[in-house]
């Protein structure tokens, strides 16, 4: 169990110590499932159909589908079944404005570009995939920020159930992810991310991104390792 330890180390934490074992105490560790929503696993059904620019675009994000379907998702599922049988919380938070036009949304989120998304809070495109749904009573928060914090009361709800270690997973790694895991840090959660519960747009983007917030912001591990730590 000690791979993890030494893992995804960036320029800055090279020679750092091993990272301790993380004590773990039932109840007071959260899995956060951060926006695994239907509208990034969406597809055309007909690629071929497409002009042959959009065909290119679309086939870019083959990797990062591949890896949702055949690595993430199976991933945090697993996890979401984990979590709750031993009765530890499972909470969700998901990209989606409030009001009709989307004027609520944040600076971020209206950029022209990829990340300019409009998904009203009742649509289903905004909806937590059906594979991961939330069961009745888990916590769901709606953000129209990047980082789930920022933009919502998660901090203190998590603070109100005594939580003190939360473990992230889902997409992007390097947007919603990476900004969730900082202002978790900032406000002196302990954090883990699981490595193969998440995912970005590329492999190189995610890696990159996880070797960035390792150490400084939170322990990188993957789902295995972490299971070996969780009280029953």
């Amino acid at each position: 169990m000690t791979g993890w330890k030494t893992a995804w180390r960036s320029f800055y934490y090279a020679g750092a110590p091993e990272a301790p074992d993380p004590v773990l105490v039932k109840g007071k560790v959260a899995l956060l499932v951060i926006d695994v929503q239907n509208t990034y696993l969406a597809r055309p059904e007909e690629r071929a159909s497409l002009p042959p620019l959009e065909q290119a675009r679309e086939a870019a994000w083959d990797g990062f589908h591949e890896r949702m379907h055949g690595t993430v998702i199976p991933t945090i599922a697993r996890l979401i079944e984990r979590f709750r049988a031993d009765g530890n919380p499972v909470l969700f938070a998901r990209i989606a404005c409030l009001t009709p036009d989307g004027r609520d949304r944040s600076l971020s989120q209206k950029k022209p570009g990829w990340n300019n998304l409009f998904l009203p809070h009742e649509s289903d495109a905004s909806q937590i995939v059906p594979a991961l749904a939330p069961r009745q009573g888990e916590v769901v928060v709606t953000k129209t920020t990047d980082s789930a914090l920022t933009g919502t009361n998660l901090r203190l709800i998590l603070a109100n159930m005594g939580v003190t270690h939360v473990v992230c997973t889902g997409i992007f790694t390097d947007q919603c992810v990476s900004s969730t895991v900082r202002s978790l840090a900032d406000e002196s959660f302990d954090v883990i991310v699981v490595e193969d519960g998440c995912a970005a747009g590329t492999m190189e983007l995610h890696l990159r991104e996880i070797e960035i917030i390792n150490r400084i912001y939170c322990e990188v591990m993957r789902a295995d390792d972490l299971l070996g730590y969780l009280p029953a």
